[in-house]
């Protein structure tokens, strides 16, 4: 199931769109230092040499604009769908016009897009959200071209060569974008006043624009440094695994995550999401156990969510909140006190780990000769999907077995336990104080040093 929605999901069409994008750039390039010549059998007779060129000329632009849709489609915005859609069928048209061996991938690939990214249609359901300087920037952009052709059609007598409207436009955008070929100039006064104006007005407006633009990047750059994630990096978030919080037990299950699927790691603590970040891990600085920071984690599109850090107590807060958002997502956790796997099981985990409980049980069948903890290390150990599927199903044995050889021993501490908490916030949970305590602020290993230190 996971690997047809990574074949068919919202990155695949981002990623196609891509490919599309880039290989309608090579082949109009390609085409157009071949020039008339075709070597495509359908169409290399009947499409005019001229024609081929025009279109490996378009396809080429086509191509860069499809890389500005995959850009918006990063971002989950609905118009970049919808262009994206469009600029399909056109470039796949392109490239049966170019009549080109070279255009066959490009016909195939315009093809296969223009299907997987109408299938995903509800990915894609962002509108545009421009600031009042973005909108403010393209306005004035759009209005200084328009002066500067406007201008340079009606003053066209005091230019040379300015015949045409494409020729005014011709000149405000050279001129505005400082490169001056120099093949149109002013010939009266007036034309140098008029093309002085249009200097400080367009150039002025790319300036503006180019700032609002490369913003977004530098700002990514600076998240990235700091161990955040951009809105864009959370949008395209799905089929993921979502780890609440860290601690001890946390760091190997990140190991073992990371190798198999996407992870987003969640965690309040901003100096501990840089180092992970600087590790290569996905993380998001935020309250784990708060709603709005599960939204943003995209929690209610996640095939998992883990939670098993030091804190039993802030483990069931960030439970409850995630299966309150999303009633069919898997949740897993660890309990750090044997006493509260049930209560974090009544919180909304599917299955609940207790580590201390399984060692102990393991601990104690070793120590009156039983071999039943070796032969399974050497199964976790051992390669091979089943071996670790049949080892996963012993373990979940053993942790069951080892709650109920406990089960006496805690009932009656749990029920009172459980209706005292009730009677105090009306919860039905209640924690240990040595679960309460705030996780280590370093990495696992550090932080037990530090606390053997004080």
């Amino acid at each position: 199931m996971a690997i047809s929605r990574d074949w068919i999901g919202a990155r695949a069409s981002v990623v196609l769109t891509l490919v599309v994008g880039v290989v309608s750039v090579v082949t109009g390039i390609a085409n157009i230092g071949v020039g008339g010549a075709a070597d495509f059998l359908f169409f290399g007779v009947v499409v005019p040499g001229v024609v081929k060129q025009i279109t490996a000329f378009t396809g080429t632009l086509t191509g860069f604009v499809l890389l500005v849709c995959a850009f918006g489609l990063r971002r989950r915005l609905r118009s970049a769908w919808w262009a994206a859609l469009l600029l399909f069928p056109i470039s796949g048209l392109q490239g049966l016009l170019q009549s080109s061996r070279l255009s066959i991938p490009l016909v195939a690939l315009s093809a296969f897009a223009l299907v997987i990214v109408g299938l995903n249609f509800r990915a894609f359901d962002r509108e545009i959200s421009l600031s009042t300087t973005q909108i403010a920037s393209l306005a004035a952009l759009a209005g200084a071209q328009g002066y500067g052709t406007a201008g340079a059609f009606a003053l066209r007598e005091h230019f040379n060569s300015v015949d045409t409207l494409l020729d005014a436009f011709y000149f405000s955008l050279v001129t505005g974008s400082t490169v001056g070929y120099g093949d149109i100039t002013p010939t009266s006064a007036v034309g140098k006043l008029f093309a002085l104006s249009v200097l400080l007005v367009t150039v002025s407006s790319f300036a503006v624009v180019l700032g609002v633009v490369f913003t977004p990047l530098i700002e990514a750059q600076f998240s990235k440094a700091l161990g955040r994630m951009t809105e864009e990096q959370l949008d395209v978030l799905d089929n993921h695994v979502l780890v609440l919080g860290f601690g001890d037990l946390t760091e190997p299950i990140l190991e073992e995550l990371s190798a198999k699927a996407d992870v987003l790691v969640v965690v309040p603590d901003e100096e501990r999401a840089r180092r992970l970040s600087d590790r290569g891990y996905t993380v998001l600085t935020d309250d784990p156990s708060d709603e709005e920071a599960q939204h943003r984690g995209k929690v209610g599109v996640a095939q998992a969510v883990v939670a098993a850090t030091n804190n039993d107590a802030e483990d069931a807060l960030a439970i409850l909140t995630a299966r309150q958002l999303n009633p069919e997502v898997t949740i897993v956790a660890a309990a750090t006190q044997r006493e509260n796997v049930n209560k974090l099981k009544r919180a909304g985990a599917d299955t609940v780990i207790s580590p201390a409980t399984l060692g102990a049980h393991f601990l104690a069948e070793s120590a009156l000769g039983g071999h039943g903890a070796e032969e399974l290390e050497e199964r976790l150990l051992g390669a091979g999907e089943e071996d670790l599927e049949s080892a996963a199903a012993a373990v979940s044995g053993a942790s069951e077995a080892a709650d109920e050889s406990f089960s006496e021993a805690d009932g009656e501490s749990d029920t009172s336990a459980s209706g005292e908490s009730e009677d105090a916030d009306g919860t039905g949970f209640s924690f240990d104080s040595d679960t309460d305590a705030e996780p280590d602020a370093g990495d696992a290993p550090e932080g037990r040093d530090e606390n053997e230190d004080e």
